[in-house]
């Protein structure tokens, strides 16, 4: 029996290339005059997918037609299907095409290969491509013909080098290298004389490395350690080229207490679609992206997150979950219809757990919910919470459950208003977008004694931000999370998140942190227990950023106390606030003490922005002042930089 015969030229592409393609298809039945041809890119129409073309035959560039075994051109005709984002391209046979003849759609133009047209960007195996054909011209069409090809990563481009942010003086690390193309793809596409050399700073010369790039992409290397404390990046030099690539920050401490892990807590890939393709997803943020942990996020609603589309997602995020390599969470999001109760991410600790759904009377407002669990067992995240009609005022703030708060996600922060000093506002460019509202602000929450970390979100097109993208929505980079955790384990970053041992990044791998009096991030001090803090707050601590380091804002009470301007990558700060702790206390609104409250901002000459999660301080009044000192208070010392090497 005949069957029919697909195949494309070119059989392959390279991501992002431009070129006149060709979609051959040979019938294994006769085709009559007036059959119709249904052609589906399967393209969603962003701009990382496959771009689609004109059907306009006068267009100079990226034209689509066909044309039959006669050779004459068929021009196409856009159909928009109810199930697709994007049109089809539909052809109707001018004249019969028998059994074993060809058909060949056209995408390209036919004078000139640069006027081509562009693949995706982003490598996939076996691309499929479908040829719908209905023979009775009436636009029945069944089940496809399938067109594939691999898309392959395009030249080589950058360099990027996956290292730890923390390690031990002597202690051993492994770092990847991976060769990437201009959209991030992994790729061998380089000259085949392409050496580079491998090198970090503060070393001997002689401790370097020369790689050939590998077949597939990347390479692993083992056993690196640091002789010595202090900040070091990894140097890469592609020596045919001239061109030179560096890691992220590696500080190395005398002894590391702790570890630092980077992931996401919230968000999706642009990619790929994490229901549908919930398995790609994980690999996606593990392979790819290269993150240490990774928690769910879909919405709880029926119509986002099916009964059986959780059950899928319950399966993986199991199946995926592995010690030292990739942390999973189980999470889902949840809108609360209570005026001023926002967003939340929420997160649970172990497996096999429902979707708490609102149409359940069970758990139809965030109190129940929370009533229903011990802050063992999961944890709730506030997210976008100066997205105005979604923004939460905190007036019902649980602090045993809501440990850390989203600061922001790409599409803005929430930290403050723009007025302010927000450098990446929530703002609209047309009127059915969102805007900020002040009632959500971060520091406004904060000066009413609310308590929590920080965490950054990534990128989310679903539920809420739905529509975004159409309706012009200020978008930024993505961020990242970062914990420090005893280890990478689902208990240890579950604790840390608890503890409030985190901190938030705009996408890049900055290294922050800073303490008082020796306590760290998320902290709580008081007077009564410390009561040198009465006369001084001695404050410390570091930045390492990717890019040049701009300014580091020291932020007491929602308002900048000082303001650090390294113009260096890294840099370790000291500075001592003397100010009488009576005159800047804030009235705690409960019966809880008055306090202050502490946190740094950094930012990077390239804009990328880290925060680092608040120190509290609490005081309680005493009979008699403190006996730590006799002598007045003194007025803020000049800052300097510390040369003493930070813990984390």
């Amino acid at each position: 029996m005949r069957r029919s015969i697909c195949y494309c030229e070119p059989n392959l592409a390279l991501a992002g290339d431009t070129s006149n393609r060709k979609f051959c298809y040979t019938t294994s039945t006769n085709l009559p005059k007036g059959t119709r041809l249904k052609f589906d890119l399967l393209s969603n129409g962003r701009t990382i997918d496959w771009e689609l073309p004109t059907t306009n035959l006068k267009a100079k560039r990226n034209i689509i037609w066909a044309d039959a075994s006669n050779g004459k051109p068929i021009s196409a005709k856009e159909i928009n299907d109810t199930d697709s984002i994007t049109p089809s391209f539909e052809f109707v046979l001018p004249a019969e095409v028998k059994a074993g003849e060809m058909i060949t759609i056209h995408m390209g133009s036919p004078d000139d290969p640069k006027g081509g047209n562009r693949a995706q960007t982003y490598i996939q195996r076996r691309r499929p491509f479908n040829l719908y054909i209905d023979p009775k011209g009436k636009g029945d069409y069944r089940d496809p013909e399938i067109f594939t090809l691999d898309i392959r990563g395009n030249a080589l481009t950058n360099i990027r080098i996956v290292t730890p942010s923390i390690v031990s003086k002597n202690k051993r690390f492994d770092v990847i290298i991976r060769f990437e193309d201009d959209f991030g793809n992994l790729t061998n596409n380089a000259p085949d004389n392409t050496l580079i050399e491998v090198s970090y700073e503060h070393l001997r010369e002689n401790l370097n490395w020369k790689l050939f790039v590998p077949e597939t992409g990347f390479i692993n290397l083992p056993n690196l350690y640091f002789n010595e404390p202090g900040i070091y990046k990894l140097q890469l030099h592609n020596l045919l080229t001239g061109s030179k690539f560096y890691s992220s920050p590696i500080k190395c401490l005398a002894e590391a207490e702790k570890s630092q892990f980077w992931g996401l807590l919230h968000g999706e890939s642009e990619q790929v679609d994490s229901m549908e393709q919930i398995e790609a997803c994980l690999r996606y943020f593990r392979d790819e992206k290269n993150m240490q942990f990774f928690a769910t996020s879909s919405f709880e609603n029926v119509e986002e997150t099916s009964n059986e589309g959780w059950k899928n997602i319950t399966a993986q995020i199991a199946e995926f979950n592995e010690e030292m390599r990739f942390t999973t969470f189980l999470g889902f999001q949840y809108l609360s219809d209570e005026p001023g109760e926002g967003l939340r991410e929420i997160i649970y600790l172990k497996d096999n757990k429902p979707i708490l759904r609102k149409k359940d009377a069970k758990y139809n407002n965030l109190k129940k919910l929370y009533k229903s669990h011990n802050p063992k067992e999961l944890i709730g995240i506030p997210c976008f919470t100066m997205g105005k009609k979604m923004e939460m005022n905190f007036a019902n703030f649980e602090p045993d459950y809501e440990r850390v708060v989203e600061i922001y996600n790409a599409w803005g922060c929430s930290e403050c208003s723009a007025k302010e000093g927000n450098l990446r506002p929530i703002l609209s460019h047309d009127k059915k977008g969102v805007v900020e509202s002040e009632k959500g602000s971060i520091r406004l929450a904060l000066n009413n004694n609310c308590r929590f970390g920080f965490v950054a979100g990534g990128l989310d097109d679903r539920g809420v931000y739905e529509g975004f993208f159409e309706h012009g929505q200020a978008q930024y980079s993505p961020g990242l999370t970062a914990v420090f955790a005893l280890e990478q384990t689902r208990e240890a970053i579950f604790q840390a998140l608890y503890n409030r041992a985190c901190y938030a990044t705009t996408g890049e791998k900055m290294i922050v942190s800073f303490s008082i009096a020796g306590a760290r991030i998320g902290s709580e001090l008081n007077t009564k227990t410390k009561p040198g803090l009465f006369y001084n707050r001695h404050i410390t601590g570091y930045a390492a950023g990717v890019k040049e380091i701009t300014e580091i804002a020291l932020i007491r009470n929602g308002q900048i106390l000082h303001t650090f301007h390294p113009k260096s990558t890294h840099f370790e700060f000291a500075f001592d606030d003397s100010d009488p702790i009576t005159k800047i206390l804030l009235t705690s609104p409960d019966e809880r003490p008055p306090f202050v409250y502490y946190y740094v901002r950094v930012l990077q000459a390239d804009g990328h922005i880290a925060w680092a999660s608040p120190i509290w301080i609490d005081h309680t009044p005493v009979t008699e002042a403190p006996s730590v000192s006799t002598q007045p208070a003194k007025k803020n010392k000049k800052p300097a930089s510390s040369s003493k090497k930070g813990d984390l």
